[in-house]
Parts: structure tokens; C-alpha cells; sequence
């Protein structure tokens, strides 16, 4: 992210602003609403005045952490694509996504009102997990071992279904079900399409 003034970011500030975003995520997955920037700050070995300086309030420093997240949640495919097949690697990210939800449930009001306010970052988001989603798609495809008639977009919605459940830890297992029931209909056997009525 540059400086306000459209200056590239200096190394010491980008390396402090990328511990500041990796203790906001953590802390916030962990205390949920109940995060305290003075902690934060200290989780990240930074001082509160540096991260005051880079997010001056609280709503800023949720949208770098949102975004931040995103693109890591993002990125992931092409790791979890270098080490499994793309079925099983688009299941296991599937999961790092519920994780990611549930972690965030304690900021659900806040990024609710960040999306609902942003329609670029609501865009930048969709996006970004579609392009995802095609990695895994398009691998997948190659490999024999996901249909070829279903869209990324598709996918992602299926996916954002079966994350409504992800709230409480007891709902946990159903969302795996429902996620499970997905890649059951993405790696049909026979790969032809379903009739329906």
C-alpha cells in the first residue's frame, strides 16, 4: 500500500506494516471485536504511535487486515495446487476459507458495514476468490478431476452457501457436509451434468 502522499513505502515501513496486519489478523481472529490496537501494536513489536501512523483508526486497520487476508486466502492456490491434486487441493482450501470466516465472525458487523459501504472492495474480493477458484478449475480440468461444465463463479457461490454456517464451532461439521456435497457434485464420476427439472 503506498503512503498517502502516492510515495512508494519505504522497507522498514512495509516490513512494520506487514507485522502490524499478521498480529491485527491474528488478534482478531482471536479476540474478535474484543482486539485492542495497543495489543496489536505489541503483538507486531511495533509501538502504538507507529501503528496509529499507518492506520489511523481502527475501521482503517480492518480493511488493510480484510484485504490483506484476502490476497493470502487467494494466493494460496497456487501452493496448495503444487503439493495435491486439484480436487483435493480445492476441498482443503475450501476449508482454509471456513477458517478464515470463522475467525473473522468477531468483525462480522464491522466488515459487513466495509463491504456494504465499498463496492470496489466487495469487487476486489469477488475477484480475487474467483481467480482463486478458476486455478483450481482450470487445474482440475486438465487433471480429469472436476467438470468441466461448472463456472468459477458458480463455485464460489456454492462455497459462500455452505460458509453461512460457519458462526458458531457447532456448525462446523455441517459445513463440512455442505462442502463435501460441493466437490461431490464438481467430481461426478461420470463428469457429465446433471438433468434438471
Amino acid at each position: 500500500m503506498p503512503e498517502p502522499s502516492g510515495r512508494p513505502i519505504r522497507a522498514d515501513a512495509r516490513a512494520n506494516e506487514d507485522k502490524l496486519l499478521a498480529a491485527a489478523a491474528a488478534a482478531f481472529a482471536r479476540d474478535g471485536a474484543a482486539a485492542t490496537l495497543k495489543q496489536i501494536a505489541k503483538d507486531a513489536g511495533v509501538g502504538i504511535a507507529t501503528l496509529y501512523r499507518r492506520f489511523p483508526t481502527r475501521e482503517q486497520l480492518v480493511d488493510a487486515t480484510y484485504r490483506y487476508e484476502t490476497a493470502r486466502l487467494a494466493s494460496r492456490a497456487s501452493d496448495l495446487l503444487a503439493g495435491l491434486p486439484a480436487d483435493r487441493a480445492l476441498r482443503a482450501w475450501m476449508s482454509e476459507v471456513l477458517d478464515y470466516l470463522a475467525a473473522k465472525h468477531g468483525m462480522a458487523e464491522t466488515l459487513k458495514t466495509l463491504l456494504q459501504s465499498d463496492q470496489r472492495l466487495s469487487s476486489m474480493t469477488r475477484e480475487q476468490l474467483t481467480g482463486a477458484v478458476e486455478e483450481f478449475r482450470v487445474a482440475g480440468i486438465a487433471q480429469g478431476v472436476i467438470r468441466d461444465d461448472v463456472p468459477s463463479g458458480d463455485i464460489l457461490m456454492a462455497l459462500a452457501g455452505a460458509t453461512l454456517v460457519t458462526g458458531a464451532a457447532h456448525q462446523r461439521p455441517q459445513a463440512e457436509r455442505l462442502l463435501d456435497l460441493l466437490m461431490d457434485g464438481l467430481t461426478r464420476a461420470d463428469g457429465r451434468r446433471r438433468d434438471t427439472p
